[in-house]
């Protein structure tokens, strides 16, 4: 069966942009994984019209509406008065959520104030749904054959309330539809040339199966997705498709599967096969650095970085020549790959990785525009470096260079092997 599902969320801050409204990706990422059918997401203001307008046009269209915010202790926080008028339920005080807002008050050594207290009055007409972790209980209504239930909107309760009470309930309530999906993560290939590439697969994929295209700098994640009667049996054809999808595209731009990242998969292989690495950074400012050390565990293969922005840092500890700093400049092939190499011997690894480049706003020209970078990777048994040229936007080239870099050194790393 399938269930479709529409999340609210409450609140002037996610409308100004004073908050970033993490809580629509979270539960709609949960729903979906559970088998709901997410069809429609909006944030709306702390008013009575705009939460009753959304109410009018959610109640009766769909089987769930899941609601977030609002709910808090002070004036400005109204939706549960707004879903008492609108369900025209009168208002209860239950003790038992008052018990609970004090117990909870006393552990953490608070007397209940007045304006606590009335958190513990709660619609007649809803079914209400404890708050583990504050004072906000939750309510589920049902109208029109449609499943209200609003929620707080602070993050960790909302999350929990979800997860370990709401879910559990509307799984059992409906005879959901599963669903599953697999992600392959790629690198080195924009959207439209991927969709070139698997243009057969993706022509000849099974009515049952979706395929949608997620680009972020640098990387494009392939998401297959299907939904049907038998779990196991949509993950065997998921991974058969994307058998196909990898034959075609190659180690060289298929790096990993499910929101892996680049610098995990590159970690994998040195930990597997006891490597080492550093990396000898101009352009990317110690990006790269960052990414692999942002990884649980790096230090059995990362050794260290030089952050060699000037010239005379690249000469003096990366030992790159003075002559061809002159002669190339240091956005060089000559130069990153020497940067390569003393970057290696310094820190006595296995592999090294350095960059070079036009990073932006300023510095380009017309041989060496904006975005131009080399890219260096060195090993035991080769060095070879590869120009880029990235865009215009400092942030993004600083980003896809870095992601590149890793992948050269990941890609050396295997044919190594």
């Amino acid at each position: 069966m399938k269930v479709n599902i529409e999340i609210i969320n409450i609140g002037d801050e996610l409308l100004i942009g004073q908050v970033v409204n993490t809580n629509a990706s979270w539960m709609g990422e949960l729903m979906t994984k559970a088998g709901f059918s997410v069809q429609k997401m909006s944030s709306i203001a702390d008013e009575a019209p705009a939460i009753q307008l959304a109410l009018d046009q959610s109640v009766g269209n769909c089987d769930v509406v899941l609601i977030s915010g609002g709910l808090g202790p002070t004036k400005d926080d109204i939706t549960k008065k707004v879903l008492s008028e609108y369900f025209h339920s009168e208002m209860y005080f239950d003790e038992n959520a008052y018990a609970h807002i004090q117990q909870l008050f006393a552990s953490r050594g608070f007397a209940v104030t007045q304006v606590n207290k009335n958190q513990a009055f709660l619609p007649k007409k809803a079914q209400v749904i404890k708050n583990g972790n504050g004072t906000a209980y939750g309510m589920w209504f049902e109208e029109k054959n449609t499943v209200v239930i609003s929620m707080p909107g602070v993050p960790f309760e909302m999350k929990a309330m979800l997860e370990n009470e709401i879910l559990p309930r509307l799984t059992e309530k409906y005879n959901i539809e599963k669903y599953a999906d697999l992600t392959l993560m790629t690198t080195g290939l924009g959207e439209s040339f991927l969709a070139e590439k698997i243009k057969l697969v993706e022509e000849n994929l099974p009515s049952s199966i979706h395929l949608a295209y997620l680009p972020r700098p640098g990387i494009v994640r392939l998401r297959l997705s299907s939904r049907g009667e038998d779990k196991r049996l949509l993950q065997i054809q998921l991974q058969k498709e994307s058998e196909k999808m990898i034959h075609i595209l190659g180690k060289e731009v298929v790096y990993g599967f499910n929101e892996e990242s680049i610098e995990e998969a590159l970690g994998k292989i040195l930990k597997e096969r006891k490597l080492s690495m550093a990396t000898a950074e101009s352009c990317t400012g110690g990006m790269i650095a960052h990414k692999i050390t942002s990884i649980s565990g790096s230090s059995a293969y990362f050794q260290g970085s030089i952050l060699s922005y000037s010239n005379e840092i690249k000469n003096k500890h990366l030992g790159v020549s003075d002559k061809d700093l002159e002669d190339f400049g240091a956005v060089s092939k000559e130069v990153v790959l020497q940067m390569a190499v003393g970057v290696k011997k310094a820190m006595n690894v296995d592999y090294a990785v350095a960059t070079s480049g036009i990073a932006g706003p300023l510095g380009g020209s017309k041989d060496k525009p904006v975005g131009y970078t080399w890219i260096a990777v060195s090993g035991p048994k080769e060095t070879k470096a590869q120009l880029f040229q990235f865009g215009e936007h400092r942030g993004r080239n600083i980003e896809r260079a870095s992601l590149a870099a890793i992948n050269m050194l990941r890609l050396m790393v295997l044919e190594d092997s």
